[in-house]
């Protein structure tokens, strides 16, 4: 016996990639509704490559009674309106917008890294799915932080355009291309150039002078590993279409070395190293596109502190970070609390 599933937001680029991901990973599903705004409505969108293709429903209009999962991939102004909606309904909503994030009764949820936290999501029926830059890093960071404590991170990220969804890939092909036929490549999503260029702000600037951005991996990381845990966090915007990147650098309690690190890696769930230490060695994003894990690289020993590490990592920003995540949640869910597949 499978579930009835709800996709919100199922036109844009992470509904599309819940759609493929719960098609690829057979996820039990008895009946699935595609829904989006009135815009959408009518229009119809394929089931990953199943074949199958679903009418798109109008949110506005859709009765969430009845129903067991939504995967909620529409936005934070969205989610306010139809996540509690949806949960009062009875329908356990996963929501990937920063909306419920810290909200001390919503769970925020990687499934590898703190699974338990999932039982606390009946206070409001709603299970929050982190940034897309924190998913990734806490799977890297967890079975290090088991083995030896971590007391600092300090990440520089390199975001994909497509964490900006459709409007910022769309500009990054329209500037590359109006740069080569030389025309003005005229910034509309982003504050400044993207193409051939890197942004260092992602989200809206705080009072501290750190970004929206930045604040979200800090108390994110918090609450899903650990809340001694000190992060620190520049992110930037760079001209890739998809596939964040993440150059990380950890100090621990008691001793790691780069070594025992490696070999702790290679066993951790959700986690990939590839790490060969010769030329083209090590991960790029354009190699993680389509993939489900978090890639490690470039593992090495900081002599700068007592106990220290330095990595690399890259994800698909819209798996790992977003509609994987997401699914994987359903799939613990199922497994612990709703029991039908």
């Amino acid at each position: 016996m499978g579930y009835r599933v709800v996709v919100v937001g199922a036109t844009g680029n992470v509904g599309r990639e819940m759609l493929n991901v719960l098609a690829e990973r057979e996820f039990p599903i008895d009946e699935l509704a595609a829904v989006a705004s009135a815009r959408s409505q009518g229009d119809e969108i394929e089931f990953g490559e199943t074949g199958r293709m679903l009418k798109v429903r109008n949110i506005e209009h859709f009765d969430f009674a009845g129903w067991d999962i939504a995967l909620f991939a529409a936005g934070s102004d969205v989610a306010a309106t139809y996540a509690p909606k949806a949960a009062a309904a009875g329908c356990a909503v996963i929501d990937n917008s920063s909306l419920y994030r810290m909200d001390p009764d919503v769970p925020l949820v990687v499934p590898e890294v703190n699974p338990d936290a999932i039982d606390g999501y009946k206070a409001k029926n709603i299970i929050a799915n982190p940034n897309c830059s924190t998913a990734q890093m806490v799977v890297v960071l967890k079975p290090l932080h088991d083995a030896a404590r971590i007391k600092r991170v300090v990440v520089s990220t390199y975001q994909s355009v497509s964490g900006a969804g459709k409007q910022g890939m769309d500009e990054l092909f329209e500037q590359s291309r109006n740069i080569f036929v030389g025309d003005p490549a005229v910034p509309t999503k982003f504050t400044k150039q993207i193409a051939f260029n890197v942004i260092p702000h992602i989200d809206s600037f705080l009072d501290d002078g750190s970004t929206k951005e930045e604040w979200k991996m800090v108390v994110e990381t918090k609450k899903i590993l650990d809340p001694k845990v000190k992060v620190t966090a520049t992110c930037v915007r760079v001209p890739v279409f998809v596939g964040h990147s993440e150059s990380i650098n950890i100090e621990f309690e008691d001793e790691l070395s780069a070594e025992q690190a490696m070999d702790l890696l290679r066993e951790a769930p959700g986690v990939m190293l590839i790490d060969k230490r010769e030329d083209g060695g090590y991960v790029t994003p354009v190699e993680c596109v389509g993939d489900g894990a978090t890639f490690v690289s470039r593992v090495r020993e900081d002599p700068t502190v007592d106990s220290g590490l330095t990595l690399w990592c890259v994800s698909d920003n819209l798996r790992k970070g977003a509609a994987l995540n997401a699914v994987q949640i359903a799939e613990l869910l199922g497994r612990r609390h709703l029991k039908k597949g």
